[in-house]
């Protein structure tokens, strides 16, 4: 790891920081989650709730994860039974309530990437007739997706897989494939290059009410899942736990005079480790191949290069916080751009990366027409290109930040 060096915004250089400071630093988050737990009451959590509803689950959240990442940072501070039995009830809490948010978004970004792509003027999956949420006419557009040109082994261009009862086991279309079987016969006037843009706009509108079914009704259920949370005895049991901690923070008899920055910089070996094992060689390359080959494969697991990105990101993370308890009640308003920077680009990451998966899912549906599988393949092929620039924009990030600490 680089020599660190006296820097005013690198509070592991600063002034020694207790564990009276991670006790400050605790009481504030765990006061911050109640705050946000009596606005969430107040300002009502139904299927209406307000905006402020949804400020106040991310709060909780936001709360929520900076305890837990303390908890794990510096564990050997506190009591271990107590920290053990916490952690897995805060990520529980910030799992559940960050469901529905995600959802959301990957609906959002789908549509948004399937509009760019297919140039229409309208948002597919929004045209007349169509509502943002709980589709009426849903059933119908599947009606006409599945006798338009159908065949029930032409899912997502693939063949069909005896073993999964007549299911692909194809992620996504190769477009030359794909363009060649919608287009049929052409009349000898017809002109010679390839109408990708033309099926792309037949199927994206199906494709995109296909997204907008699929993803509307996981983030309802993703809803119900987080006000059953909020009103059951688990819950219940987190809170009062949480609110015993804003008062009482349950350190050891040495924390009172242990320097907090050997364990905050433990977490930023840890980070600095995770990343020199990542190929940031080849996420120089803004473009990179084998990922995308990789992509339209017919395997279904997660994406095998994607797991130890997401892990960085949730290291950095705890770095984030870890730099955040040592710097003190204050310690807010020292923000570093660099790890900021290199954040952004890895939610970046994250999300293109489930947003892929999703078009992926999507594409596996039974019996949808061509078009919308090459509208799908094509959309899943865009969001892995997202994956691809959110890598070179981290690598941009993190070296930058290496130059500057050498």
């Amino acid at each position: 790891m680089a020599q660190q060096h006296l820097d005013p915004t690198n509070p592991l250089t600063g002034p020694a920081a207790t564990g009276d400071a991670l006790a400050g630093y605790l009481r504030a988050q765990a006061t911050e989650f109640l705050r946000a737990l009596r606005l969430h009451r107040e300002t009502g959590s139904g299927a209406s709730g307000s905006e402020g509803s949804a400020e106040a689950a991310r709060a909780l959240r936001r709360s929520a994860r900076r305890i837990s990442a303390g908890l794990h940072t510096f564990q050997s501070l506190l009591d271990s039974d107590w920290c053990e039995a916490m952690r897995p009830e805060l990520a529980w809490v910030s799992g559940t309530l960050a469901m529905e948010h995600a959802y959301t978004a990957r609906l959002e970004r789908l549509l948004t990437a399937l509009h760019r792509l297919s140039g229409s003027t309208a948002l597919p999956g929004q045209t007349a007739g169509t509502v943002a949420a709980g589709r009426a006419d849903a059933p119908a557009v599947t009606r006409a997706d599945s006798t338009a040109g159908r065949r029930p082994d032409s899912i997502a261009g693939g063949r069909a897989d005896p073993a999964a009862g007549g299911r692909t086991a194809a992620v996504a279309p190769v477009p030359q494939r794909a363009a060649a079987r919608d287009a049929g016969p052409r009349s000898p006037s017809a002109p010679a290059a390839a109408p990708e843009r033309g099926n792309l706009t037949v199927g994206a509108a199906k494709a995109g009410a296909l997204l907008d079914r699929q993803l509307t009704l996981a983030r309802t259920r993703a809803h119900s899942t987080a006000l059953q949370a909020l009103g059951s005895s688990r819950f219940h049991a987190v809170a009062d736990k949480v609110a015993v901690l804003a008062s009482e923070v349950p350190l050891t008899r040495a924390a009172g005079s242990t320097d907090l920055r050997p364990l905050a910089a433990a977490a930023q070996d840890r980070l600095a480790d995770a990343v020199a094992a990542l190929p940031l060689v080849t996420a120089g390359n803004p473009y990179n191949a084998a990922a995308l080959v990789h992509g339209l494969s017919p395997d279904t697991v997660p994406h095998p290069q994607d797991a130890p990105w997401h892990q960085v990101r949730l290291l950095l993370r705890l770095h984030r916080y870890a730099r955040e308890a040592v710097s003190g009640p204050k310690g807010n308003a020292v923000v570093d751009l660099r790890l900021l920077s290199a954040g952004r680009a890895l939610n970046r990451h994250r999300d293109a990366s489930e947003a892929a998966a999703a078009a992926a899912q999507a594409a596996r549906t039974p019996r949808i027409a061509p078009a919308t599988a090459y509208a799908l393949g094509v959309l899943h092929a865009d969001q892995r290109h997202e994956v691809e620039a959110a890598r070179f924009a981290f690598q941009q990030a993190w070296q930058k930040e290496t130059v500057s600490a050498s």
